[in-house]
């Protein structure tokens, strides 16, 4: 059972596919999204997979991290490193599973086109109210009292006294104080201090709409060489969170199951946390489509984890 946890960031750099499959929709290839409220997400799986490659890639010049690696994302049998297999010398060990669990990546901030100031971070009740619910799994508890239709009093998205427009739409909101404390608490979280400014807390079903519609959707095709066209059936779709969004995801931790004699300083949860937080790459790649440079995201661990 995990004993500690702690939430950390994903801000994306450029757009980002974590896919779905096939779909019979408008988009041939959609991203991943939550069933019962259709907004964008990371399976656990998909995020946990791309943090392990980005630890093996990291400590592969380190043998003891690169154990610690194996130990707290759980044994995995491909390609293993001759150092590693050799360390795990009673086979029980590389049966049981890693140390660290990751809740899935939801969505907290997404950028919409604004008329003032470029871009808007807009989020809404819901998420909010769910985020603020995660903290306290961490054992952080931050109240706040959340006011739809507002934003920050030092905001530079509206276009006179009582409006903003997000892309072709004009939305009617309020300063408020309450926003504003919302918008410096996530400021100071994420170290972003543009938040201050671009927050927009919209109602949820506004919120549900632009995190709907407001996606970017490329079409891409593959030309057939000998003729200098695409080749037939290579004309699709594909959904992609732009860049700038911003998502979060738990980490968990347990004490250490599996043995390695060789390694003596990682035994606790607080162990594994620390492991996780101090190894962690500040920039890695999510999804699909990294050889043409998409999904590259940078991370940010949050504030610090209590029992």
């Amino acid at each position: 059972m995990f004993k500690k946890a702690k939430v950390f960031y994903i801000h994306t750099v450029s757009p980002m596919h974590v896919g779905s499959g096939s779909d019979l929709g408008i988009v041939d290839m959609p991203i991943q999204r939550e069933g019962h409220t259709g907004f964008p997400k990371i399976e656990a799986s998909s995020l946990k997979g791309s943090i392990r490659e980005a630890f093996e890639q990291k400590t592969k010049n380190d043998v003891n991290s690169l154990i610690k690696t194996y130990i707290t994302f759980g044994y995995d049998d491909t390609n293993v490193p001759s150092a590693v297999e050799s360390a795990f010398t009673d086979k029980k060990d590389k049966e049981y599973a890693g140390s660290l669990g990751f809740s899935d990546g939801r969505i907290l901030l997404f950028p919409v086109k604004s008329a003032k100031g470029i871009f808007a971070w807009i989020t809404c009740p819901q998420v909010l109210n769910r985020y603020f619910k995660d903290l306290k799994i961490s054992g952080r508890n931050e109240n706040f009292e959340i006011v739809k239709n507002s934003v920050p009093d030092k905001t530079s998205i509206m276009i006179d006294e009582n409006n903003i427009i997000l892309e072709e739409y004009q939305i009617s909101v309020v300063k408020n104080n309450n926003t504003t404390k919302i918008a410096e608490f996530l400021s100071e979280e994420l170290g972003i201090d543009k938040i201050k400014e671009k927050l927009v807390i919209l109602n949820d079903d506004d919120f549900k709409d632009f995190v709907t519609l407001s996606t970017e959707v490329i079409t891409r095709t593959k030309i057939d060489n000998a003729k200098g066209t695409v080749k037939d059936g290579a004309l699709f779709t594909e959904e992609y969170l732009p860049s700038e969004t911003i998502m979060y995801s738990l980490v968990m931790s347990s004490s250490i199951i599996a043995k390695v004699d060789v390694i003596k300083d990682l035994n606790s949860e607080d162990d594994v946390l620390n492991f996780f937080t101090t190894t962690l790459p500040s920039v890695l790649q999510i999804g699909g489509n990294a050889t043409i440079g998409k999904g590259i995201v940078s991370i940010k661990v949050g504030g610090w984890y209590v029992n």
